[in-house]
Formats: C-alpha cells, sequence, structure tokens
C-alpha cells in the first residue's frame, strides 16, 4: 500500500492552479472537466514519483466551515517539505506569498506558514 493522492480544499480551483503551479512550480497532472467542477491534480517536480496533489472544489457547506476554522485557528492544511527552508523562504516572498513568520527552528524541524490564496495555510519544514 502506498499513498498516491493526497487533496486540499481550495475555494477556488483556477486561482488554486494558477497558484500551486505558477508561484510554487508544481506540474499539472490531471485537468479533467468534472460537470462544474474539475478533477485536478498536481504534481511537484522535487517530489516522489506518483505522488499528486488533488485541488479539491469545496462544494459542500461543512467543508468550507471545516477549513476556514482551521484557518482562522493557524493550523495547517497540509505541510510540504524543502531541502533549503531559507532559500525556498526567499524565492516564495519574493513571489508575493504571504508568510507567518520567519522560518523557526522547532528541534527535529525548521518551519514556516504560508498562505496559499485559496483558504489554506501550509507548513513549508525543512527535516534536521
Amino acid at each position: 500500500m502506498r499513498i498516491g493522492l493526497a487533496g486540499i480544499m481550495v475555494e477556488d480551483q483556477a486561482k488554486a492552479l494558477a497558484f500551486y503551479t505558477e508561484i510554487l512550480g508544481f506540474t499539472v497532472k490531471n485537468d479533467i472537466a468534472m460537470g462544474s467542477f474539475r478533477w485536478l491534480t498536481v504534481t511537484s517536480p522535487e517530489g516522489a514519483e506518483g505522488v499528486e496533489l488533488v485541488l479539491e472544489p469545496i462544494g459542500f457547506p461543512p467543508a468550507h466551515a471545516y477549513q476556514s476554522a482551521l484557518y482562522a485557528a493557524g493550523i495547517p492544511a497540509t505541510a510540504f517539505l524543502t531541502d533549503n527552508i531559507q532559500a525556498e523562504y526567499i524565492r516564495l516572498k519574493e513571489l508575493g506569498v504571504v508568510f507567518r513568520g520567519e522560518p523557526t527552528n522547532m528541534g527535529p524541524i525548521t518551519g514556516v506558514l504560508f498562505e496559499d490564496t485559496c483558504g489554506n495555510l501550509i507548513n513549508l519544514v525543512q527535516p534536521a
């Protein structure tokens, strides 16, 4: 058994696609029309082969409430790993990404939260 898909809820799939590809540098794996929504997945050129991030539309009111509650509480929806958090922080900041602080050493990791423009906080993490 292995993980092939992980999802993140987004308020607007087109906006999410632009952020995750143009800013984060992910690539589109699937973009299939499904009624008013899309089956939309992206992959990281630096990630594990076969792992896709699903940009899930929020079409269910409780899902929107859950996403909003996580965001308001400062809880990340997911985490992305990097080998050089300082360089990634600078690169993303120059592209206009909004961070909630600066990379902070937390023992086994160094991490910092950023906003994905789609209603989520993402934890950017560099393992020690």
